[in-house]
Formats: C-alpha cells, structure tokens, sequence
C-alpha cells in the first residue's frame, strides 16, 4: 500500500514547486503551502525507484537504446488501461510533452500560422505557440452548468483562413473535464472540415474519477488518423514530470514522417532515466495507480467542500486530474485582492488564471496533488484569508 499521508520535505531538493515558489510568489516555503506546479508531492510505484536504484548501483549512464522493451511496456499499457491498440514504430519518444507540442508546431505549420486553443487552457501551448512564431486562436469556452463547453458554431464564425491547427486538452487542464464522445467527434469533424491538423494531448488520461471515462480521440474518430497527434506520457499519472519523456504516437505514415523530420532536426536523444522509469510504472504501477485515484477523489471532496462553503468562491467539479479550478468572481473582488488574501494572508502558491487564456481572469488553480494534511491546511487558510465573507 502507498503511504500517500506521508510528508515529504522537497524543499532544497530543485524542486520548482516548492523551491521557486517565493521568487515567483512571495510565499516562503517555509511557512507557505505550494499548490502550483502541476506535480505530484507523493513517491512514485514502488518499481520506479527500485529500478533507478539498480541504475544508481550499475553506475554507468550512458547512452540510452534499444527501446524494443519500452515501446513495448506504452503499447501494453495503452492497450490494457485504454482498450487503443498501438504499433511501437508509431511512437516517438520526446524530451517531455511541451517539447512535443513545438516539435509538432514545426512540423506542421509555418510562423505566421494559426493555432486554435479552447481557452482557458494549460498555459504552455500558448508559450509554445509564440516562441515559435505562430498565432494563438483562443475560443473561449462558456460554462454551461458548471463546466466547460466548446461552442465549435462560434469558433467557426471566427476563423480567418490562418488556421493550419488545432490543439485540445483531452481531460481538460485546467477545468477537469472528461470530453465525451459526441464532444471528441464533433472536434473531429470540424479539423476535417477546415483541414486543421489536430495534437490531442492526453497526458492525464489516466488521472480519471468515476463514473467518467477518457476516450482516446483516436478510438472516438479513427476516420481522422491522416491528421491526428496523440501526446501521452506516465509522468502525471506516476509522478515522473522529472524524468522529462513523452510519447507521441502518430499512425498515418506522412504525418508521422513530417513529425520525425522535424524531431531529427532538433537532436534530441532519448533520457534513459526518464524511459526506464516509465517502463517500471507501466509494468508494474496499476495498482499503485487506483490507490492514488482513490486517494485524490476524496482530496477533491474536501477541497471543494471546504472552498465551496466559502460564499461567492466556487471550486469546479473535476471529472479528471489533481488540478483544482477555482472561480472568485463571486466575491466581488478584483483579482488583486483575492492574490493578497490567497498569497498574502493564506501564504499559498498557486497558478493565476489569467495565464491559462480568456476565460480564466477569476480563477486560480490548487494542486491537490498532496497529503490530505496539507489540503485541510489549505482549506483552513483559504477559509480564515475569506472570513469576512461568512
């Protein structure tokens, strides 16, 4: 059994969440709660550590090959875990999955180009998009009982022509949804229709919470193969964000072409410490897997719980990931203040919405990724830095 209550100290450990977090935010590690890096503070499956002790105790780090096993340990899991049966010669293997996302965009597009995002949306791609010189196209999502929608009519209304790709968040960072089927196709269809490459990154495809079900986009609109991108890794569900690996699977040969070119280019080599920790977690991490889901849904009642009974603060629903979305429009304060009280008065870290896109001024986003003692902190602080409102 996991110990997912146990404290672990990651201060002075290069941790960037909790050892960057009073440069960027002004909370001391040392009597504030760090709940912005969307990593875990829990130790991986039992086989990850094991297995880079025997690299530890081999001592030699060389160049990382063959990866015949690891592919191997990815084709097994996607296949099991998510009934998507892949070939390894479909995969490329990437410095991490933000890399992917470049890699793609250059493979894909020239600078100048369009690049739709249904925001607010993990901050990176739209970093991405820039560095590359393309154009970030944000359609912003409404909320529709208490969860986000993409309104494709309105997108569609809006487009200049520019547009070479479309890039969906598949659950969805930061507002935790499951995208059901119908959602998955007509995202499908409208990338057919206007001849848009689609990257569907599905990196917390595991982190779900019943009753809902990831479907792999591949398996949701397999008539899209010539354009589609799958991004999947086991760093969010194993907590390996270190190890810097992610796949990429590609089945049309063109496309998949286009894309290694464009990775040849870049010279980048496989890490062997990060593709042999996955091949560990994947092999032997299911179990540990259903405890975490277990442990962090009930992370997620209390956190909204505690949030929610604070009046005009309003935690959205997570069908899917650690990554809490809180929504402050409802206190009728400007964001300014509710930072001072969040940073200031509660000394906690976390993300500012405003940098997920349109759509996400009144929010902030809590890691819940923790041990539950350090939640009920946060929903004690968060409650006494808000007690005016009671």
């Amino acid at each position: 059994m996991a110990n997912f209550d146990e404290v672990i100290d990651r201060r002075g450990s290069h941790s960037v969440k909790w050892d960057v977090m009073e440069a960027v935010y002004g909370v001391s590690p040392e009597e504030g709660l760090s709940m912005w890096v969307a990593d875990m503070d829990f130790r991986p499956p039992q086989a990850v550590t094991e297995t880079l002790q025997s690299m530890v105790d081999h001592g030699v780090h060389g160049y990382y090959a063959p990866d015949t096993s690891y592919k191997a340990a990815v084709c097994s899991w996607m296949e099991s875990r998510h009934g998507w049966k892949i070939e390894p010669e479909w995969i490329s293997t990437t410095h991490g999955l933000v890399a992917a996302v470049a890699l793609a965009l250059q493979a894909y597009t020239d600078a100048g180009d369009g690049v739709i995002l249904f925001t607010p949306v993990y901050h990176a791609f739209a970093k991405m998009i820039n560095n590359n010189d393309r154009k970030v196209i944000e359609a912003e999502m409404p909320v529709v009982n208490g969860r986000y929608e993409m309104d494709l009519p309105e997108l569609e209304a809006a487009l200049d022509g520019s547009e070479k790709m479309l890039i969906l968040c598949s659950p969805h960072n930061p507002g935790g949804r499951v995208w059901s089927e119908a959602e998955l196709r007509a995202v499908a269809g409208f990338c057919q229709k206007h001849d848009l490459v689609l990257v569907s990154d599905e990196i917390h495809h595991d982190l779900v919470f019943s009753p809902a079900r990831h479907r792999m986009m591949a398996l949701a609109a397999p008539e899209i193969a010539d354009r589609l991108v799958t991004l999947v890794a086991a760093s969010k569900t194993f907590n390996l964000a270190g190890g810097m690996t992610g796949a990429v699977v590609i089945s049309d040969p063109a496309l998949r072409a286009k894309f290694t070119r464009a990775h040849q280019a870049a010279g980048a080599s496989p890490n062997r410490f990060g593709m042999m920790m996955t091949e560990a977690a994947y092999n032997e991490g299911e179990a540990w897997l259903e405890e975490l889901l277990a442990y962090l849904e009930e992370n997620r009642r209390i956190f909204d719980a505690g949030v929610n009974a604070i009046p005009g603060v309003k935690s959205m629903k997570l069908e899917s990931t650690y990554l809490a979305w809180v929504d402050f429009a409802g206190t009728g304060m400007a964001m300014d203040e509710v930072i001072s009280r969040v940073q200031g008065s509660a000394k906690i870290a976390a993300n500012y919405g405003e940098s997920f896109g349109k759509g996400g001024d009144n929010f902030l986003r809590f890691n819940l990724g923790c041990p539950r003692s350090m939640v009920k902190d946060a929903v004690k602080r968060l409650q006494d830095a808000f007690k005016d409102l009671q």
